[in-house]
């Protein structure tokens, strides 16, 4: 009996010693709510950090289910960065509420918006009313889409590191500048790949890619949303595919989560060829961390502007 008991008191300690949270074997444990700040947080604290990320990279940001999984993560969250500009703000704030983990609230020291030192673009001016869509008064919050602001993301996450770990400071310093020069390089190829077609006209269903198209040199000129988070209408469809044959519009973007009935309308309308890019590491297979992100969107457009002969 003695035995059998001694059995299940080992086999409890190694339960509990394999749920225990990263902190407790000298882990920070960081949680992100997007993949794509969980990839650069990667980047950064390399093997001295455990990371987990909320939302999905093929999911809408903006609507994430709160699963109680999520509340027992964030328990256990040393750091949380978050994207901010109320890009979580549907689910995110029940869930750091119910963690009750005093590390992660908002204004703590394990609390970091990562958009606070970012570009923002499309900031509303004046008051802002639902008659305009979903629009986020704090400017978009789809920042981390300009390899720039990537830099600026690591920069705050090195820091937030350096402060839960300030022995291993000199550690994430060395990984942010490696990190740093190694985006730089790559921003070089994306623009030289893409730098042929600088000025091209297209159209985004959502208001997705403002910081991409802007760094990357595409000009948008109308969404098949009428008004952010509104459905694309009959009315606007049409006279969508008007302007688009006016302006001689080729490519159409399309973010992964929204469906393809209306874009593929458009395409059939004036000869437009309707590119499914990720909006964030994880929206595919092939978009496993920053770098691909970049690398397979920027490919993809090229491809279809190739294709179409769109100028």
């Amino acid at each position: 009996m003695k035995r059998l008991e001694l059995i299940a008191t080992l086999t409890a300690v190694l339960l509990v010693a394999a749920a225990l949270p990263a902190r407790a074997q000298g882990k920070p444990n960081v949680m992100t709510t997007t993949e794509d700040l969980a990839s650069i947080a990667r980047e950064i604290g390399g093997d001295r950090i455990a990371v987990d990320s909320i939302a999905r990279g093929y999911q809408d940001p903006h609507f994430v289910e709160a699963k109680p999984s999520f509340i027992l993560k964030l328990q256990r969250a040393d750091l949380l960065v978050v994207v901010g500009r109320e890009l979580e703000i549907g689910w995110l704030p029940p869930l750091i509420q119910q963690s009750r983990n005093a590390r992660i609230q908002p204004g703590a020291n394990g609390y970091l918006d990562a958009s606070l030192q970012a570009t923002i673009l499309e900031i509303p001016q004046g008051q802002v009313t639902r008659a305009m869509g979903d629009v986020h008064p704090q400017g978009n919050p789809h920042y981390w889409l300009d390899p720039v602001n990537g830099k600026i993301i690591a920069q705050a996450i090195a820091g937030k590191l350096s402060q839960l770990r300030p022995n291993d400071k000199s550690y994430f310093d060395q990984r942010v500048t490696d990190f740093t020069n190694r985006l730089n390089e790559a921003e070089k190829r994306w623009l030289a790949t893409i730098a042929p077609y600088k000025g091209l006209k297209v159209v985004t269903y959502h208001r997705s890619f403002p910081n991409f198209t802007e760094r990357f040199g595409l000009d948008v000129i109308g969404y098949v949303e009428p008004r952010p988070g509104i459905p694309p209408s009959p009315s606007h469809t049409l006279e969508l595919i008007q302007e688009m044959k006016r302006q001689n519009v080729k490519i159409i973007l399309v973010e992964p989560y929204f469906d393809l009935k209306t874009p593929n309308a458009i395409g059939r309308g004036t000869g437009a060829r309707v590119v499914v890019l990720a909006p964030s590491v994880g929206g595919t297979k092939d978009v496993p961390d920053y770098f691909k992100l970049f690398e397979y969107d920027i490919n993809l457009i090229v491809a279809a502007i190739r294709e179409t002969g769109a100028k």
